[in-house]
C-alpha cells in the first residue's frame, strides 16, 4: 500500500505483525491460551503466503503534518494511489498534474518499482519475525468467550529477551486481542507501553509509557479480513527513526476486487479514466 511520508515506521512493522491474521481451528478448553497463540502464528503464516488477492479501496490517513484521502489499487507489479482530498479540499490542478506525473514515474521506473517491492518484502520479512516472537514474547490468557466473541489479553513476558529494537518494542506492551467466534478471526487489538522503553540507556532515544495502539478489522469478502481501522499515538524520540513522535490514524474502507490481469498500466488508466472513483464509490464531485 501507498502510505503519505512520515509513518511510524516502528510501530508500523508492529501493527503489520497482526495484518496476516486468517482462519485458525477451534480450540478445546483445555488448550492454553500460549498454545492458541502458537497455532495462531503457524496457520497465519502460511495463510498470508497462499494470500494473493488484489484490492481497490479508499484509504483516509491523518497526522500532525498531513490529512489526505487516497484511492489505491494493488496490482501484482505494483501499488497506484490517487489523491481526491487533501486537508478536507479537493486537490487543485497543480496536485493533480504532480499525481499523474508520479504514476507515470511508477509506469517508467523499474528501479522505482523494484524499490517499493524491496520495502514490501523487508516489511514482510519484519513483520514474520516479530509474529514468530509472539508466542515467547508475552504471557496470555483468555479473558472470557461470550457474544460471539474470544477475548484474550497479554502482558510482557520477564524472561523473554528481544533479539533487535522494534522487539523490544513490541515486547513492552500490554494489551487485549477480540476474536470471532464464529470464524475464529481477529476483530481487533489494543496495546499499551506499559513502561518507558529507552535505547542505549537513554542516549540514543526513548519511548513514552502510556502509548497506545488500536487496530480493527473486517470480513470484506467472504473469508478474507483485512485491517479498516489503525490507531497509533505514542510520544518519544529516537534518533534513529523518524516522527516517532508522531500520531497516526488510518481508516481504510469500501474494498473492491481487482480484476484479473489488471497491470500497472490499466492500473493507471483505471484511476485517470475514474473507474476506481466509480468502483469504491467515491462521486465525481469528490474528485474534483
Amino acid at each position: 500500500m501507498n502510505r503519505p511520508a512520515g509513518p511510524i515506521f516502528l510501530f508500523r512493522i508492529a501493527l503489520l505483525v497482526l495484518l496476516v491474521l486468517t482462519v485458525f481451528p477451534r480450540q478445546s478448553s483445555a488448550e492454553s491460551a500460549q498454545e492458541i497463540v502458537s497455532k495462531v502464528v503457524h496457520i497465519e503464516i502460511e495463510a498470508d503466503l497462499r494470500d494473493h488477492s488484489r484490492w481497490m479501496y479508499r484509504d483516509a490517513y491523518k497526522s500532525p503534518t498531513q490529512d489526505v484521502v487516497k484511492l489505491i489499487i494493488q496490482t501484482p507489479q505494483g501499488n497506484l494511489s490517487q489523491i481526491i482530498e487533501d486537508n478536507g479540499h479537493p486537490p487543485t490542478p497543480q496536485d493533480r498534474q504532480a499525481d499523474q506525473n508520479r504514476i507515470q514515474q511508477m509506469l517508467t521506473n523499474p528501479s522505482l518499482r523494484q524499490r517499493q517491492q524491496r520495502n514490501e518484502n523487508h516489511d514482510s520479512q519484519q513483520a514474520t519475525d516479530l509474529m514468530n516472537m509472539l508466542p515467547k514474547a508475552f504471557l496470555w490468557q483468555i479473558d472470557s468467550q461470550e457474544n460471539g466473541e474470544i477475548r484474550l489479553s497479554y502482558k510482557p513476558n520477564p524472561n523473554f529477551s528481544p533479539p533487535s529494537m522494534s522487539a523490544r518494542v513490541l515486547a513492552s506492551m500490554s494489551g487485549t486481542m477480540v476474536v470471532d467466534a464464529d470464524q475464529t478471526r481477529l476483530k481487533s487489538l489494543t496495546g499499551r507501553l506499559m513502561q518507558p522503553v529507552e535505547f542505549a540507556w537513554g542516549l540514543l532515544g526513548h519511548l513514552d509509557a502510556g502509548g497506545t495502539f488500536q487496530i480493527i478489522r473486517n470480513e470484506i469478502a467472504p473469508g478474507i479480513w483485512q485491517i479498516t481501522q489503525t490507531h497509533v499515538h505514542i510520544s518519544g524520540h529516537v534518533l534513529f527513526f523518524k516522527n516517532i513522535g508522531d500520531q497516526e490514524d488510518e481508516v481504510t474502507s469500501d474494498f473492491r476486487p481487482v480484476p484479473d490481469g489488471v497491470d500497472l498500466s490499466e492500473a493507471a488508466r483505471m484511476l485517470r479514466d475514474g473507474e476506481v472513483a466509480r468502483q469504491v464509490g467515491v462521486t465525481t464531485e469528490a474528485r474534483r
